[in-house]
């Protein structure tokens, strides 16, 4: 598919739905996922056991979920929580105009 006719085609999702989809899974890829129950402050690594093939794996699985492009090191080191990953999937598909207002 080229960017041309994935822009077209693209999904429009809600911020709840974007918002489900993510807290689904992280709390499928934590190795303690009991940690993620209704808080979306809940630390990546400090409370949910993610440590760094895992963090790698859940970026990847994200990239494919909502097409994103690779995350840099940089903003990588800025998410630290659901929240964060939530915000961060949000904004670039508001930026692509695939977030419903």
């Amino acid at each position: 598919m080229t960017d041309a006719t994935r822009s077209t085609t693209a999904e429009v999702r809600t911020e709840a739905e974007v918002r489900d989809s993510v807290t689904a899974i992280v709390t499928e890829l934590a190795p303690n996922p009991e940690q993620t129950e209704g808080a979306g402050d809940s630390r990546l690594v400090e409370d949910l056991g993610f440590h760094s093939l895992a963090l790698l794996e859940l970026a990847f699985t994200l990239e494919d979920e909502f097409e994103l492009p690779p995350i840099d090191e940089t903003t990588a080191r800025k998410i630290v929580t659901i929240d964060a990953v939530v915000e961060h999937v949000k904004d670039i598909l508001r930026s692509r105009g695939e977030l419903a207002s």
